[in-house]
């Protein structure tokens, strides 16, 4: 149980890192103390849900159609591009610092739609949750305990980053450390549509 679970935590924590665009957005909300705890919640809630889904059976639908993994491929070139729009058009022309708890209700529901667009609209999101996480966990002798490491990976890691963005917004006050922020993320963004424009989605990987 014990191997299981910490096969589950290492290698699910690695999967959960290299996903760029979800990181990125959530540090950057954490930075700005943009209701980040609710992003953190929402990207852990996504990822325990399509990681049990990927250990149930979905892996298996998934590979029956391969035309949806195409589909999610160019709905995430899509929204990835518009953030890395937005992002440029942020650091071009900075903006005010915002405050802990001056953003208002209409400003959670936008930040939650992001947060799930970002989350499911990236087909890499997909992948890694529903194709390897099962082909790993059917390795182990202890399946659920696999999850449960897979689960814990996500809350520690999202956690982490809206804790420690937290931390840092005092330290990044000033609007030029604003606009580097931006920038990277724009950065990001672009380079992860630009890698799915030019290699697609990578079967062989599982």
């Amino acid at each position: 149980m014990l191997e299981s679970y910490l096969t589950g935590l290492i290698v699910c924590g690695g999967i959960i890192v290299a996903i760029g665009a979800q990181n990125a957005y959530v540090l950057g909300q954490a930075v700005r103390r943009e209701h980040h705890w609710w992003v953190a919640g929402l990207c852990m809630s996504s990822d325990i849900l399509l990681f049990s889904a990927g250990m149930f059976g979905m892996s298996a639908l998934l590979l029956t159609y391969p035309v949806a993994l195409d589909v999610l491929r160019w709905l995430g070139v899509g929204f990835l591009l518009w953030l890395a729009v937005v992002a440029t058009w942020r650091a071009v022309l900075g903006r005010v610092q915002l405050k802990s708890g001056q953003s208002g209700g209409s400003r959670l529901r936008s930040v939650v739609a992001t947060t799930l667009a970002v989350t499911l609209l990236n087909p890499q999101v997909y992948l890694d949750t529903l194709l390897l996480v099962p082909a790993v966990g059917a390795q182990q002798s202890e399946p659920f305990g696999f999850l449960a490491g897979a689960s814990s990976a996500s809350v520690l890691w999202f956690g982490l980053l809206a804790w420690s963005g937290a931390m840092l917004a005092p330290i990044l006050a000033r609007p030029l450390a604003w606009r580097i922020i931006d920038g990277v993320i724009a950065t990001m963004m672009a380079a992860i549509a630009l890698h799915l424009v030019v290699n697609g989605i990578q079967l062989a990987v599982v």
